[in-house]
């Protein structure tokens, strides 16, 4: 059989969805490796079938998807899958002509040594990528050999959780075809009973609605959705299909009022607690809003509005406060007040006037909330405290050093108060923020930047308005148990559900013991009982042994999540034993997390082909990025919509060197903000970055090109003033670029340009749109954004303004620097920019952590010298002045020694358009 290629990526996200589709690319290769475009019919799926079974709450999904390539020649086919976040994959096979290749669970080092030899012999290795808010998307490509199939086979399972009173289960299809056998069956298992079960779907249609099969009986419950190929089709003479999005379940169990509910199956247990019934607790509330300059605009309306809503929803017997913070923090009153109508009201009009302005201080934001809380201890308030923070961005005045952030934070809350973080969009610090939830017992969550940004933010604080309780204990006397999960819980929500399991030392027991503890509007209460393991053959009578030890694989996923959460917010001497643990329960249960990879070997007639999926992080999540690869090369090939496409996915993978989607297919090489230097070098799928440290007024000579006469030199200016205790920060306030060979001399300022050219004055302003069109020379400005510098015949530039506010107190207006052309400059261009316009090589290994626990260093080689550098990220603005967009990128220290010829004193000129 001829040789077989095999591309992997797995892509991350958040819900309970999967997708596959079976497709040809918009170009595909032959036997032979010729180039030739097929139709997408000729790879027809025969059969998709998704079967989920649930068991309490713990969900055992399989996406099988079957297709036959009906050409004469070797094929493309893509299998893709999107599942939860909070999903581990447990298996995946591929089946060619009754071949299977299974993979196999390995720790990321050795995983790591496999994605290596794969990527130096030539071979696509696995990725991770993001798809959309909620999903993880795995995708797989064969290239199967004419009339033959493939069958893929994914596995995964998750823990459901409850929010608002309900599980969800989500399942996306996307075919992009009618599907000869198409099936999705949803078995619920509850032995509790199940209250409600509600089906929807975004794709359904009036015809397709009466399809959905759903069967509640007592204890169990069943979906199964099989439209036939007809039923399917958006019209009879219509290849195109009606199935494509998601499938929605929505269920809710019986839950016990007292001590829970208790599963005990084979020696391990697993315990449920979710009394609705209780009267709800007042609470203590501090609202902490970020209303710096990024804020402003749709971010700051929509965060106006959903306060508006928040606060006509406080209970009347709860307290609460408004912080708002840029770099400086105010409140609207000094002091908690209760929620009555009256004070409802007037906190209303005081959000209306929230505006965006200044800097980012988070860390004075929150302390200020927690001495407003603490502050107010006493009989008279609720015991139930929590702050909920609302931010866009990264620390950028006061206190910016992420550990002594985290440190204030949790030493000034000492246990005593809920800290939730939400963070607006990708330009946040999600892991500062998650690390900050985690610590002080609240959690984190993303708010995406769309049109429903307000529900968002309304639907999380409804998931915490409502407490019943707080200093929640699950305890199980006389020893009876071990290796037991988180059991004390700071509060416990209305609508949620607290989870403990365990494993019993006596493996031939049948009986539990358990007690509940916690306090309640109506003081402390105590609840006993006593649970007795059933035989699931004798609840379930009709159906067969479901799956496995579905208790004991509850407990591992369990026990693996809670590990991984430790690990980001313990100390450092006991992260070694957390992982440790983590990584051997990852391994022992084929879970994929993020301390495993998961590897398929695929022998092939000359060399093995290896495929790695990892788990990313959710910051690992914003820096992955999908790049049609067939655009590259010729975007007029282009066919039908994004899905029909070959797609490549760019990562940052724990291990392996780090790759990233280049912006452009030319090289970039910039210089803008603090003074930070980017060089984007797109044959590598990398860039460096470098900055430095100089007093004001200094000039730097950036370009320099003795052959054709091309000077570009920067003055550095710094702030106004400087806050106590803090740095001065520094930025390009003046560029002076010169043309000798035509006598051109172009200065530029944040307050004008002035062009001379042989003699001849003219001066510019940034408030006015103007274009002017040299012999030599053409400059285009757009008012108060940019400046583009067309030297003839020769190389391009772009000159940004950035914009403060006039009245900033610290700060003020400055300019960023980029090459467009490079490549019309000669080889003997050099300066601080130019002397990397003809590329530069280096190479990196060895990762490993760096003094920032939040990001990796590793050893780099370059021009002769072995540095330690950072990964890290700085900002591109040409596509977005005010935000800009993240370009992650190895960061050189030390001003960029090493890294530079010489040392960054050695380009200091003398004057605009002097040279070195």
């Amino acid at each position: 059989m001829s040789a077989v290629r095999v591309m992997l990526w797995m892509c991350l996200c958040i819900s309970v969805i999967l997708t596959a589709k079976a497709q040809d690319t918009t170009a595909v290769r032959d036997q032979n490796n010729n180039s030739a475009k097929r139709s997408l019919s000729q790879i027809e799926v025969q059969s998709m079938r998704v079967d989920c079974k649930v068991a309490s709450r713990f969900a055992h999904t399989v996406m099988t998807t079957k297709a036959l390539n009906t050409a004469n020649a070797s094929q493309e086919v893509f299998f893709e899958v999107d599942l939860p976040k909070t999903a581990f994959i447990t298996n995946f096979s591929i089946e060619i002509e009754s071949r299977i290749y299974v993979s196999e669970v390995k720790e990321k080092e050795q995983a790591r040594q496999k994605y290596e030899s794969a990527v130096s012999s030539g071979q696509t290795a696995g990725l991770v990528k993001a798809s959309g808010r909620h999903m993880e998307k795995f995708s797989v490509s064969v290239n199967i050999p004419p009339q033959s199939h493939v069958t893929f086979t994914l596995t995964y399972e998750e823990l459901l959780q409850r929010h608002l009173g309900r599980y969800e289960i989500m399942i996306g299809v996307r075919p992009q075809q009618p599907v000869q056998n198409f099936e999705i069956v949803v078995d619920i298992y509850e032995p509790n009973g199940v209250a409600f079960v509600d089906v929807n779907g975004t794709f359904f249609t009036n015809e397709l609605l009466p399809l959905v099969k759903k069967t509640v009986a007592d204890k169990k419950a069943r979906v199964y959705f099989s439209p036939t190929l007809d039923q399917q089709k958006k019209c009879s003479d219509c290849e195109g299909t009606l199935i494509d999005g998601d499938l929605v379940i929505k269920y809710d169990v019986n839950h016990p009022q007292q001590i829970g509910e208790i599963q005990i199956v084979n020696g391990y247990f697993v315990h449920f607690f979710a009394p609705d019934n209780l009267p709800q607790m007042p609470k203590n509330v501090v609202f902490v809003i970020d209303r710096s300059g990024s804020m402003e605009g749709e971010k700051m309306k929509q965060t106006r509005e959903a306060l508006m809503t928040i606060l006509s929803e406080l209970h009347e017997e709860d307290y609460f406060g408004l912080v708002t913070f840029d770099d400086v923090i105010e409140s609207w009153r000094p002091s908690l007040s209760k929620a009555t109508p009256e004070n409802v009201k007037e906190a209303k009009e005081f959000v209306q006037t929230i505006k965006a302005r200044h800097m980012t201080d988070i860390n004075e934001g929150i302390l200020f909330a927690v001495d407003m809380l603490t502050s107010e201890k006493s009989e008279y308030f609720p015991d139930m405290s929590m702050i909920i923070l609302l931010t866009d961005g990264r620390p950028s005045s006061g206190q910016q050093q992420l550990s002594i952030i985290q440190e204030n934070v949790h030493k000034a809350i000492n246990g005593s108060i809920s800290l939730f973080c939400l963070g607006f969009g990708y330009d946040v610090d999600y892991s500062l923020l998650d690390k900050l939830a985690k610590q002080n017992d609240g959690l984190a969550r993303r708010v995406y930047e769309a049109s429903d940004a307000v529900l968002q933010l309304q639907g999380f604080y409804e998931e915490v308005a409502s407490p019943l309780l707080f200093e929640v204990n699950l305890n199980y006397p006389g020893n009876a148990v071990t290796d037991l999960t988180q059991s004390h819980f700071r509060q416990f929500f209305k609508g949620s559900e607290i989870v403990v399991a365990g494993r019993l030392q006596d493996l031939e027991t049948d009986e539990l013991r358990s007690e509940v503890s916690a306090n309640g509007l109506e003081d402390q209460f105590v609840f006993e009982s006593s649970a007795i393991a059933e035989d699931w053959d004798s609840v379930f009578p009709e159906e067969e042994y479901i799956f496995g030890d579905f208790t004991e694989r509850l407990w591992a996923y369990l026990t693996i999540q809670q590990l991984l959460d430790k690990i980001e917010k313990c100390a450092p001497e006991d992260k070694e034993n957390a992982t440790a643990e983590a990584l051997d329960l990852s391994l022992r249960y084929n879970f994929v997390t993020p301390l495993t990879s998961m590897v398929v070997t695929k022998p092939q007639t000359e060399d093995e082909a290896t495929l790695v999926a990892d788990k990313l992080t959710e910051e690992e999540r914003e820096d992955t990025t999908e790049l049609d690869i067939d655009a590259l090369h010729d975007p007029h090939q282009l066919m039908g919509s994004a899905h029909n496409h070959l797609r490549v996915s760019a990562m940052r993978p724990q291990g392996v060197l780090y790759a990233r989607k280049p912006q452009n297919l030319i090289s970039s090489y910039l210089v803008d903000g603090d003074p930070h230097f980017i060089i984007e070098l797109p044959d590598q799928n990398d860039a460096l970055c470098f900055n430095f440290d100089d007093k004001p007024g200094t000039i730097f000579n950036l370009v320099s090109d003795p052959l054709t006469g091309i000077i570009v030199n920067g003055q550095i200016i710094g702030d106004k003033k400087v806050t106590p205790g803090s740095k001065m920060h520094t930025y390009f306030g003046h560029f002076g670029i010169a043309y000798e060979k035509f006598g051109i001399k172009l200065m530029v300022s944040t307050k004008e340009i002035s062009l001379s050219e042989e003699g001849k004055q003219t001066t510019l302003s940034w408030t006015n749109n103007r274009t002017i069109k040299g012999l030599n020379m053409d400059l285009q400005v757009i008012k108060d954004r940019s400046l583009t510098v067309t030297l003839r015949n020769s190389v391009k530039f772009l000159i940004l303004l950035h914009k403060i506010w006039e009245n900033h107190p610290y700060h003020q207006d400055y300019l960023g620097f980029y090459t467009l052309d490079s490549h019309h400059l000669s080889h003997n261009v050099h300066g601080l920019l130019g002397q990397f316009y003809q590329g530069v090589n280096f190479e990196v290994s060895d990762l490993f952590p760096g003094k920032d626990p939040d990001k990796q260093d590793a050893i780099m080689f370059v021009k002769g010298n072995k540095l330690t550098v950072t990964r890290g990220w700085q900002r591109d603005f040409r596509k977005d002045v005010k935000n800009g967009d993240k370009v992650p990128c190895w960061f050189i220290h030390n001003n960029g020694t090493g890294l530079l010829d010489g040392v960054h004193t050695d380009y200091i000129v003398s004057g605009l358009f002097k040279t070195i």
